[in-house]
């Protein structure tokens, strides 16, 4: 079962942060999609005015305009809410090499801060996004909870620390957090801009204006990407998770693997175009390998995921057509 059918309290409010971002505003979405009330927090730093406009209109909608760095705003924002879906982050690898100590304030304390908000506040669930960068520099495949490396980059440390304050604010305070660790995550309203931009959408872009994308690397680094429907289940599905699978990190993805390569050629033949991609440099602190083992989600959450790679890059494609 998907996300469609799940059955929350009509007065269930959710606080999605970072609910103006690629993630964050498909969340509001569902939410609202399920009849219940959604409260979006979000600095516009990353996210996008446009994403919180689709909505404004929309009974049970809220926006509140904010930082997590700011305790006080956490607070206000947490007040009255049954579950939190803590988005709010900045991504990007090579982003966070040149910007290590924003990374920390906004990654680590923001989280803990709204951690915090939501153990004061009586917040019933704690849902946080994670990251595969978790797995460093550990070689295994498939990728399974507990066997991480050395991490990479300061984006993997942050989402490292935001783990580790999750399992003790569980194990200390008895607030039921829940760490889901996105693999590759792709689909409608990511954004295609800028050079810290996500592969596919970049890919999809430059492709559509008959220009060259560069693959970073030989090609062959392989990545499990996972369409967003998939992450918004695993979200909602962690909300009605027993208190029991509380203060862990779970893997989110497909469970499929695929090349770059294969995946460039893919959106090639789905555009119905034959340019030859640039090749350059390997990126410095990105994983060569990502393959998920969601074993454990499907045991705790209960999270089957219904989009295969295949089923999710052809509604992906079909939407960039349309908005690109």
């Amino acid at each position: 079962m998907g996300y469609r059918d799940l059955k929350f309290d009509k007065d269930s409010i959710f606080l999605v942060t970072g609910g103006a971002g690629f993630i964050g505003s498909n969340l509001c979405e569902a939410i609202l999609d399920l009849g219940c009330q959604v409260r979006c927090l979000d600095d516009l730093s990353t996210g996008s005015q446009a994403h919180v406009d689709l909505f404004l209109g929309r009974p049970g909608y809220t926006f509140l305009k904010g930082d997590i760095k700011d305790p006080k705003t956490c607070m206000e924002a947490c007040q009255g809410v049954t579950y939190v879906l803590n988005q709010a982050a900045w991504g990007s690898v090579p982003r966070s090499i040149e910007m290590p100590l924003f990374y920390a304030h906004n990654n680590i304390i923001g989280t803990l801060n709204m951690m915090e908000a939501a153990r004061q506040c009586g917040v019933k669930k704690f849902v946080y996004a994670s990251s595969s960068s978790v797995y460093g520099d550990h070689p295994g495949l498939p990728k399974k909870e507990g066997t991480e490396g050395n991490v990479l980059s300061p984006y993997a440390l942050t989402k490292r620390t935001d783990e580790e304050f999750g399992r003790l604010y569980k194990e200390l305070y008895c607030l039921d957090t829940y760490g889901l660790r996105y693999f590759n995550v792709f689909g409608r309203r990511q954004n295609p801009e800028g050079m810290y931009a996500a592969v596919i959408p970049k890919f999809l872009k430059l492709l559509l204006r008959g220009e060259a994308p560069t693959i970073n690397g030989d090609g062959r680094q392989s990545r499990d990407f996972t369409y967003i429907d998939n992450v918004i289940e695993a979200n909602l599905k962690a909300c009605l998770a027993p208190s029991e699978a509380a203060g862990k990190a779970y893997n989110i993805g497909s469970g499929g693997r695929i090349y770059l390569i294969d995946l460039y050629h893919t959106l090639c033949d789905a555009l119905g175009v034959q340019i030859e991609p640039v090749f350059g440099p390997p990126r410095k602190g990105d994983i060569r390998d990502s393959n998920a083992d969601i074993s454990r989600a499907r045991a705790l959450l209960g999270y089957d995921p219904e989009y295969d790679f295949e089923k999710g890059i052809r509604l992906a494609i079909d939407w960039y057509r349309e908005n690109l």
